[in-house]
Formats: structure tokens, sequence, C-alpha cells
């Protein structure tokens, strides 16, 4: 390890987890410091430590102090200055070009009041180098307002026209009900299960109130307002923000400029291109494009008249590969053999079934629990999903990143599913008016604003949308989903998932879908909520109360 002096252990005190070791965490110094120290980290032989102290804070063109100020409260440092970060890291980065420096500087923001269905699928849409967390419709009630007024989104174009009056009442009276049956649905469902002794007054209570809201959140509209967490680096916010600012939609507009704002105060040289030429040029392609589809369709009549459906939901494998066993086993053999990979596929052509059947289970019959991957030979096969299902389920699953995926717009045309416990509980006029007052007031906004008008519509209501996927995801989605804490539609569809891959490939599947749990239960929320218990208990014994 490299020795400093007792004067330069001193100075990179503040800055590191420890001096002395070769793995080591950078503290106090603002996110474009990183980003620039680790741009010469990598065209340099010396240490990170030797780089900070030679080449930023010894360096006296770089002006380190005015960069980073320490203030010492309680021993503790805080930053107070990045001006001079963005200099260097414009002097230094973007003189060599390295776009991939940008991953280096991770922040952490939140996105408050945003619409759930639109402006929080917007930023969960983005696959790599975010890492988003919602506020969830099962643990949080959504009846509570502010100044008077429920929280929805209200777009501006809808607002300032003649549907004004429509969208405000249609809104309100889908909460207003909601609201009212909040309480009620709570009692029902504990008088269906009641209480048993083996479980806490607290497990039952959220339990409780996790299936009624689970159940009632069919009518929240896709303008509900949630909090987004996000943890992500530069350069995907970078491109996240690209997007969000080619939106036709104004509330997606509005957030991109928002969080570039934030963005702005700690690591602006690594979003700035998303509004400079390059960016523009970028945000007409893609709005363009957008536009230019849309018109070629109509223009080609490619819109079909839709007919509603009396199936909740409805999982079509579309497309599969028809060779995929023969790849996914010279995929299992390929990293334990010296032969190259065509040759092994001609092999395992030539084997048995049975033959075949050994490899795959030598390969992945270790696996344990659904915690346990599969291995990537599994990636070497594809699977394509046509979904309709009820748009809350979409909410869920669309958080699923290793995949590719498109929806189409949210309507009302495919009609919605009626949760059994919505008719046993004696909610189901209510509930059919509510839904019925929201698709009327759709079919009236979409006419004059066919992507605005997706606000209105209940999570409630049927959409479609595709997966494309590898058997890997596949097996890393049927088995988190299916479980038993998961909601009743897209468990169903994680089901269905797994038995369309189990029709054409029985052998893959067995171990690829080995955890996909097939039951039904009443009570989703309830084991999980034990096992929270003992958890709590574990802690309470290891630390004392």
């Amino acid at each position: 390890m490299e020795e400093f002096t007792e004067k330069e252990r001193e100075i990179l005190k503040p800055f590191f987890t420890n001096l002395d070791k070769p793995v080591f965490v950078l503290l106090n110094l603002p996110e474009v410091v990183k980003g620039a120290l680790f741009s010469r980290y990598s065209r340099t032989s010396k240490s990170l430590r030797r780089v900070l102290l030679d080449e930023f804070i010894q360096n006296p063109e770089i002006g380190f102090n005015e960069i980073v100020k320490l203030q010492m409260k309680s021993g503790l440092s805080e930053i107070i200055a990045t001006k001079k970060a963005e200099e260097f890291y414009d002097r230094v980065l973007v003189g060599f070009g390295d776009d991939s420096v940008a991953e280096l500087a991770g922040v952490h923001i939140a996105c408050e009041n945003i619409s759930q269905l639109i402006a929080a699928k917007e930023i969960e849409d983005c696959r790599i180098g975010l890492s988003p967390l919602e506020k969830s419709t099962r643990y949080v009630r959504f009846d509570d307002k502010v100044d008077g007024k429920y929280k929805y989104y209200r777009d501006p174009d809808i607002a300032s026209s003649k549907f004004d009056s429509l969208y405000e009442e249609t809104m309100d009276f889908i909460f207003d009900s909601y609201s009212e049956m909040i309480e009620p649905m709570m009692e029902f469902v504990s008088k269906k299960f009641p209480k048993q002794d083996d479980i806490t007054e607290r497990a039952y209570e959220s339990t409780i109130r996790a299936k009624a809201c689970d159940v009632l959140r069919q009518m929240l509209p896709v303008s509900t307002l949630t909090n987004v967490g996000i943890f992500g680096n530069g350069r995907a916010f970078e491109y996240m923000l690209t997007k969000m600012y080619s939106s036709p939609l104004a509330e997606v507009r509005d957030l991109a400029q928002s969080i570039h704002e934030e963005l702005n105060k700690v690591i602006p040289s690594f979003v700035k291109r998303a509004t400079n030429e390059r960016g523009i040029v970028t945000q007409n392609y893609i709005k363009e494009t957008k536009k230019a589809m849309f018109d070629l369709v109509n223009q080609m009549k490619l819109i079909g008249k839709i007919k509603k459906t009396d199936l909740s939901i409805d999982v079509k494998l579309i497309d599969f590969d028809k060779d995929a066993e023969v790849k996914v086993v010279a995929a299992m053999i390929y990293p334990y053999s010296n032969l190259p990979l065509e040759k092994l596929r001609n092999k395992v052509r030539r084997m048995t079934p049975e033959e075949r059947r050994r490899i795959i289970k030598e390969y992945s019959s270790r696996r344990s629990n659904r915690h346990h991957k599969l291995g990537r030979a599994f990636e070497n096969t594809f699977y394509t999903f046509d979904i309709l299902a009820p748009i809350g389920s979409f909410k869920d699953l669309e958080r699923h990143r290793i995949l590719t995926q498109e929806r189409q717009l949210y309507t009302t045309y495919y009609g919605y599913d009626t949760p059994k416990e919505i008719i046993e509980a004696g909610f189901e006029k209510k509930y059919r008016k509510t839904m019925d007052a929201a698709s009327v007031a759709f079919k009236k906004i979409s006419k004059l604003f066919p992507f605005q008008s997706q606000y209105v519509v209940p999570i409630g209501y049927k959409m479609r949308w595709y997966f494309k996927m590898n058997l890997r995801e596949v097996c890393h989605l049927t088995e988190l989903r299916s479980g038993v804490q998961g909601h009743t539609y897209y468990r169903k569809i994680a089901q269905m998932i797994a038995n369309e891959v189990k029709k054409v490939h029985p052998n893959l599947a067995e171990e690829a879908t080995k955890f996909v749990d097939m039951k039904e239960y009443d009570l989703e929320r309830l084991e999980a909520e034990k096992r929270i218990d003992k958890k709590m208990k574990e802690v309470e014994e290891k630390y004392g109360k």
C-alpha cells in the first residue's frame, strides 16, 4: 500500500473511509468532484488518493479550497461549493469526451405529487442506471385531501378547455367513492377473516388494510398523485431528461424541468446535454418519430374496433424459439468445454432427449429457492407475450427492466374487471357507477386530447402491453411475482406466463419455473407480515426495545 506522510494523511483523512486499505469509500466530495476525480484516475498510474492530493488539493490552478470548503461541526465535514469542480470537470472530462465517466456520479432525488401511471412510469421506464422506488397503493390510503382537494393531477390542457368541469367532477366522484368505501371494505375483510390467536395485532391490521386497499385501488385513476424516490447516475439522468422533454404531456415536460433544475445544483456537467444543441436534436428525433408513427398508423387504418372481453386477464405467447433447448443446453456446456459454440450446438442436436435433460438437471437442479439465480445459459432463448390485463397489474410488472416492453395508451375500451370482494361486500352497484362515469368522461375528452385523457382512466380498466424476455428473466419474473404476498392480478399473469412456457419447452421450464407459486390466497400479505413480526422480535432480542 502507498504510504503518506502524517501531514498528507491529515489532509486526506476527511475524504476517505480509510487510508491504508485497498478498498475504500469516498467521503465529503461533491458528485462533480468524484466524476472528475475518476476521469483522471482512469488515465494515470497513481492511486486515487494520490490523484486527489497531487492534482486536486495541491494544484493551485484547481482552487480545491474553493471547490470543497469544510465546516467542522461536531467533527463532521460539510460541502458548501461545487462551481470550481464543474469548471475542472469541463476542462478535464469533456476534453476526453468520455461519456461513461458520468456513470460514476450518483444522486438521490425525490419527486413528489406526480401522477402514478404517467409521470412515475416515464421515470420507471428508464431501464439502465436508475433505481426508482414508488409509494405503494397497497400500504397507503388515497382518501386524504390537501386544502379541500383530492390528490390527483390536473392537466393544464384539459383545465383550459371545455372539459375542465367534467374532469374535476369525474375525478372528485371517483375519489369520493373510494373514500366512502375504504372503511366499510376494511370492516368487511376483517369480518370475513377474523384475527387468529397466532397473529399479532400489528400484522393483522396491516394485512386487513393491505387487502382493502388492493381491492379498492381498482377505482384509483391514472392521475392519482404519488411520490417516487430515485437513485441514479449522471448519464442515466441525462437520457431520462431528454426523453421526458420530448413528451406530449405538460406534466412530464414540467417534471423534467424541475428534476433538471435540482440536478444542476449537484451534477450540472453530467446533465447539461439534455438541453444543449445535441439534446434538442435528440428530443426532436423522439418527438417527431412518435408523431409520425401515430399519423402513419391512422393513415394505414391499423387501428381496429376494440371488443370488450369478459376475460380479466389474457396472456398469449406470440412467438418463441423452436430451437431453444439446443441453444440453452449448448450454452450450459460452453464454459466447461473447449469447443466452439456452433460445434457444441451440433453435438447437442444429436443428443437424445434424456441426455439433454441430464445436462439441464446437472446445471440447474441445485437451486433450492428462487433467490438462487439461474445461470446465463437460460438467456439464450426468448419469448414474446401479448398481455391484456388491468392497468394496476401493469403498474407493478412494468418495473421489471431486463426485458423489452411497450404499452398502448390507457383507455376504457377494453372494459374493467370487478373484484369478487366488491361484489361480496355489496358495493358492486356503486363501483360500476364510478367506473362507468370515468369511461363517459374519457370518451368525451379523448376526442380532443388523446394523450391527456389517459389521466381519467381508473387502473381497474384493462390495457394491452407486450413483454419480450429471455428464459432467465421469465424465471425471475414468474417466481417473484407469483409469490404469496403479490396482488391477485399480477400473480395470475406470472402463473399464466409460466404455464405458456411449460407448454412449448417443458424440460427447460421444469427448472426455470420451479418455484412459481400456483396457489390462490385470500389474505396475500398475511404470511409476509408474520415474517416481519418474527424479524422485529429478533431485532428486539438483539438490541433491546
